[in-house]
């Protein structure tokens, strides 16, 4: 089994995806020797930002000369991202090898794993067999039935910011969801949380209190930025100064999740000096989150896929780039709710360049201009990325590309290519 042939394998296996459950994960990695309880996790949840707080999570500790896994999803450009070690991603080896292993075991089970348990699986032997000294662990979905919570008591349990999504499998209430996302708090951890509806930070500090877990509460009014630029952000974080080169005042929220976390580690007994600290702040990196790919033109990608991350999205448009309107190229999946998104950027737009992201879920760009044009916007049509951009630099004014996580990656190897 080459690599290809074992991401083929991976990806075989969708049909299974929407029956949540722990059985097969545990089932699989019992079968494995059950590696992920020899290793040590930071567990992140959240319904925004997730991505990013792990990311610097795992660049502070690798500067604190801990050898870090990093497990997140969806991957932009390679499926290799989904696992990194020391910030390189898994090598097609490596992927190869274990996933035959795993496929041994897993193609005699009863119920076949899903796609996401068999990389779940693959990437916790893969941090064992590498011995990870700790592993920023992202859930896939929800939490409590995430295949990711096959763990035993992580260090911390992380909790980005919580909001409605995935209604049909969470809950259909900010309460329902942060409870379905508080099943990742276990007995012997600390619990870190973004300051954000009042709704959920209540049902998870009852869920800390009933289990008796520490509970802590980010503090935004802890940082204090000084100056922002595209290039990034200088912030004071009690007392320390921080250079940051992820964009926007809630790239500044999750930083203190992080930065909390490292806290409540510390106190745990790992040594994470000052100077990783800054370090890792300094040099993490978070593809396609307001990251600018050129400046002749200026071209912004934003994998924003949901109403949070649009308005997020609006809100640095109106910092970094004030009274300057933007030629939008946008994809979405139908089952996002890309009006609300429409809602937020609409006022920032100059016009729109549509394209179909590379899913089964997405919307057709043909529809999505429909909807634009009745909103009063020009809106193209595109079949590729490369056509897309051309038709974006006919005008003058910056270009935003965003909607979609994998429009994302395909306009990350677009530039890939040619730069």
């Amino acid at each position: 089994m080459n690599a290809a042939e074992a991401i083929s394998y991976i990806e075989n296996y969708t049909w299974s995806t929407t029956r949540l459950g722990l059985e097969r994960t545990c089932e699989l990695l019992s079968m494995l020797g059950d590696p992920q309880k020899k290793l040590k996790f930071v567990h992140v949840t959240g319904s925004n930002g997730k991505g990013s707080t792990c990311a610097i999570l795992e660049s502070i500790l690798r500067k604190a000369g801990y050898r870090t896994g990093l497990y997140t999803s969806p991957y932009l450009v390679r499926f290799n991202e989904r696992i990194k070690v020391n910030g390189r991603d898994i090598p097609d080896e490596a992927l190869a090898s274990i996933t035959s292993q795993v496929r041994a075991f897993a193609d005699v089970m009863y119920d076949h794993p899903s796609q996401f348990e068999l990389v779940t699986a693959i990437a916790m032997e893969y941090f064992y067999e590498m011995q990870c000294d700790i592993v920023i662990l992202e859930v896939g979905m929800g939490g409590a039935l995430d295949s990711t919570n096959a763990i035993d008591a992580p260090e911390v349990a992380v909790f980005t910011n919580i909001g409605l999504e995935h209604t049909e499998y969470l809950g259909n209430t900010i309460e329902e969801i942060a409870a379905t996302k508080g099943g990742i708090i276990k007995p012997g951890c600390d619990c870190v949380a973004y300051d954000g509806p009042a709704a959920a930070t209540s049902v998870l500090r009852s869920i800390c209190l009933e289990k008796n877990v520490p509970f802590l509460l980010a503090d935004f009014k802890a940082a204090e930025p000084i100056s922002h630029s595209l290039g990034g952000q200088t912030l004071s974080y009690k007392g320390k100064v921080l250079s940051f080169p992820l964009l926007g005042n809630h790239q500044i929220n999750n930083l203190c999740v992080a930065l909390e976390t490292v806290y409540v580690l510390k106190k745990r007994g790992w040594c994470i000096p000052t100077h990783a600290i800054e370090e890792g702040v300094a040099d993490v990196s978070w593809p396609a989150r307001f990251q600018v790919l050129s400046t002749e033109p200026l071209f912004i990608l934003d994998g924003g896929h949901n109403p949070q991350c649009a308005e997020a999205m609006a809100d640095i448009l109106d910092d970094y780039l004030p009274d300057q309107k933007v030629t939008f190229i946008m994809g979405v999946l139908a089952d996002k709710d890309y009006a609300s998104m429409l809602d937020s950027v609409c006022p920032h737009a100059a016009r729109f360049v549509c394209l179909t992201p590379e899913s089964p879920r997405a919307l057709p760009a043909s529809r999505l201009a429909e909807i634009i044009r009745a909103r009063g916007f020009e809106a193209e049509v595109c079949d590729t990325v490369s056509e897309a951009v051309d038709k974006a630099k006919e005008k003058t004014e910056p270009i935003v590309a965003f909607g979609s996580l994998y429009m994302s990656g395909a306009v990350l190897r677009y530039f890939e290519e040619r730069h």
